[in-house]
């Protein structure tokens, strides 16, 4: 993934939030976020807990530095490859087992790797629920405390997709289907081999393709396409 999306509040957003069962995270609706800015994430306490749905505030960085409570830059981790989830040394292996969130998006964007080709890519008729990860992290000197998360990313093996990202695509979750969500969410849910199929890269719903100038502008240089399944 490139490293910039956006949430904007639209019927769309609206209704992702509605089918969660969680408000519109109105603080971090924003036209243009990039990695280590804070984020909405969407999670759920355990079952001893409630079982309640949550909109948190996270910084958008998995590995966080606990005394300061900010990303720890020496390692990109604003994105946790699928292939690496099953590595017991690998950061988001503990989270993918027990902390597991959605994120909320409108859109984002991703570049070809030649620092000149970019688009934005929505989904044609919904908002996005990227599959990802957190941690919290506390300061115990302060008491203070902060989620990092991170957003997870498959390979790159679609056809559709290497003009536009040969590197990887991120996980989005089809919020519609409630029985996955609650598995998803759920803290209590440790069976992750049953998300194998989920982490298998494939165009699941249409997505609309706009070519775009660069990630912080956002500007349509071309006229728009689908990628379908």
């Amino acid at each position: 993934m490139c490293g910039r999306f956006n949430l904007i509040d639209s019927p769309q957003v609206q209704l992702l939030c509605e089918m969660l069962g969680v408000p519109v995270p109105a603080q971090q609706l924003r036209a243009d976020i990039a990695p280590g800015a804070t984020i909405a994430i969407v999670h759920q306490d355990r079952a001893s807990e409630g079982g309640a749905r949550h909109v948190s505030e996270a910084l958008w960085w998995l590995l966080i530095d606990p005394q300061t409570l900010k990303p720890n830059y020496k390692y990109a981790s604003f994105n946790s490859r699928a292939d690496k989830l099953g590595q017991p040394r690998a950061a988001a292996y503990q989270p993918f087992r027990e902390s597991r969130c959605l994120i909320p998006a409108s859109a984002f964007v991703e570049g070809l790797g030649d620092k000149k080709t970019y688009h934005k890519i929505e989904l044609a008729d919904s908002a996005i629920a990227f599959g990802g990860v957190y941690r919290r992290y506390l300061n115990r000197l302060t008491g203070e405390s902060v989620l990092g998360a991170s957003i997870i990313t498959l390979p790159p093996l679609l056809p559709q997709w290497q003009a536009i990202h040969p590197k990887s695509m991120p996980l989005m979750i089809d919020h519609t289907d409630a029985a996955l969500v609650q598995k998803w969410l759920d803290p209590d849910f440790d069976r992750v081999e049953e998300f194998a199929e989920l982490l298998q890269p494939r165009v699941r719903v249409p997505m609309k393709i706009t070519p775009i100038d660069r990630p912080s502008t956002w500007q349509p240089i071309a006229e728009s396409f689908l990628i379908v399944a």
